[in-house]
């Protein structure tokens, strides 16, 4: 029996060092001065009026783009003062750009801006910056800011390039949206409660649906939907979420989304720290940890804390390695929130077998040598070797069989099993840490597999694998082979 563990609380990771701290200046109706009248000002100046600030720009001459975006602003008035610019100009100004082609010009001008203690940025001399202007990704009133901390502008529009490709257009539009309906929301006569469950319903549409128009019905329709769940809105949720067997990148879209708008995280120890880091920073992070034969959490505590949460208004997603409905005792803790009133969904995961395939290449039914995939489990509810295996079906020679919590009971589950008729040359292989940059592989025939997974001492978790579509995976006297 495994020793009795309580829940414990993950603390969040320290922020680490930031090279810049990402801000955003509310400029509409400001001033802001700059100096310069070249092709570089001039983009300063358009995105300055952009952001609606009342832009002076003070300069001897003007380059031809300059007078083009002042006769045309995007937003802000542009207004060219032709002369020089003297220290008195930059007074009251909300954020001071200059463009200076020697350090002397720049080192005046920056003394000049912080003496009257207005923040300021001289273009491509990052050494007289207090702030620096990244790439950008426009959906206003959704705006993104990349910053390489001057180090690669390349690297940064490169990185814009990807999330333009990542964000539809139509996010501006509900963004737009939301930011109307906010006060009408708050007007709705929903609760608290309620106007954070019309958000997430916002939210789900918004971004299954970015290339429509939000209208006033789809409003109306939230507010109905919300009001809808009627006392059941004051609840909390809970989600079961499939961490997948490893890689962080293999979370689903709606995983990542479960993530990051949970109140309170319940993870296993067997749920990668990777998986952690797409969470909500702000998060609850409690680890229930459920190791085979090692300290674990009682099942019956677990449901008693994530009901306890879910019944204070808290989002609950239970998080759980692989896929929560295979050997993940899902069932046990829907019954628990059915029972209890809770509304509860699952977002499936990608299972180990799944991802130890993947990582070793190879198809788990391959027509040339399986018709048949199964799963099963290495040890039963009391941790000893189940009695009811189908030791014929694990024994069926064109069957690929997966067998979760394999380690304890491998030596035992082989041995009934090659009595049942299993060829001891079996191709077999034994993946730890599946999918993760430390995954380890021993491949043999099954007869010889227990042994070496017993002198390897592989770190957890561990899945085996048996069958002839492991034929070209399979070694004979294996040795451990780490995979990157």
């Amino acid at each position: 029996m495994s020793a009795p563990r309580k829940p414990s609380e993950s603390k969040p990771d320290r922020m680490t060092k930031l090279s810049r701290l990402p801000v955003f200046f509310a400029l509409s109706g400001k001033r802001v001065v700059l100096v310069g009248g070249s092709h570089a000002a001039a983009w300063k100046a358009e995105l300055m009026s952009a952001a609606g600030a009342r832009v002076e720009v003070f300069a001897e001459a003007f380059s031809d783009e300059m007078r083009a975006v002042a006769l045309d602003p995007p937003d802000g008035e542009i207004v060219l003062i032709e002369r020089a610019w003297t220290p008195d100009d930059v007074y009251g100004a909300a954020i001071a750009i200059g463009a200076f082609e020697v350090d002397e010009g720049a080192a005046v001008f920056a003394q000049a801006a912080r003496a009257h203690g207005i923040p300021v940025n001289v273009i491509d001399k990052p050494a007289f910056c207090d702030f620096s202007f990244g790439a950008i990704v426009n959906r206003s009133p959704l705006v993104i800011g990349i910053s390489t901390d001057g180090a690669a502008p390349v690297f940064a529009q490169a990185i814009r390039a990807k999330l333009e490709a990542l964000l539809p257009n139509g996010f501006t539009d509900w963004a737009a949206a939301a930011s109307r309906w906010r006060d009408k929301v708050k007007a709705s006569g929903l609760s608290f409660t309620g106007r954070r469950k019309f958000w997430q319903v916002f939210t789900a549409h918004a971004v299954t649906h970015a290339e429509t128009l939000p209208s006033e019905s789809d409003f109306d329709r939230f507010v109905a939907e919300v009001k809808g769940l009627g006392a059941a809105v004051e609840s909390g949720t809970v989600t079961l979420v499939g961490a997948g067997p490893g890689d962080p990148e293999l979370l689903t879209l709606r995983a990542v989304r479960a993530l990051q708008s949970a109140d309170v995280i319940l993870f296993d120890d067997l749920v990668s720290r990777g998986v952690l880091d797409f969470a909500r920073r702000e998060a609850r992070k409690l680890l229930v940890g459920k190791t085979g034969f090692g300290p674990s959490c009682k099942q019956d505590d677990i449901n008693t804390l994530m009901l306890s949460l879910a019944k204070q208004g808290k989002r609950v997603v239970r998080l759980k390695g692989g896929d929560p409905l295979i050997f993940g005792r899902a069932g046990e803790e829907l019954d628990a929130c059915n029972a209890a009133g809770i509304r509860a969904e699952i977002v499936p995961g990608i299972t180990a077998a799944q991802g130890a395939a993947a990582s070793l290449g190879l198809s788990l039914t391959d027509r040339k040598h399986a018709r048949r995939l199964q799963y099963i489990t290495g040890h039963a509810q009391s941790g000893q070797l189940p009695d009811d295996i189908d030791w014929q079906a694990l024994a069926d020679p064109v069957t690929t069989t997966a067998i979760y919590m394999p380690v304890r009971t491998l030596d035992s589950l082989v041995s009934r099993a090659l009595a049942a008729g299993l060829d001891p040359q079996t191709p077999a292989v034994a993946i730890a840490r599946a999918t993760r940059p430390d995954q380890q592989v021993i491949r043999s025939g099954i007869s010889d597999l227990p042994a070496l997974i017993a002198a390897a001492k592989l770190p957890g978790p561990v899945i085996v694998m048996l069958g002839r579509a492991f034929a070209r995976q399979a070694a004979p006297a294996s040795r451990i082979a780490a995979q990157a």
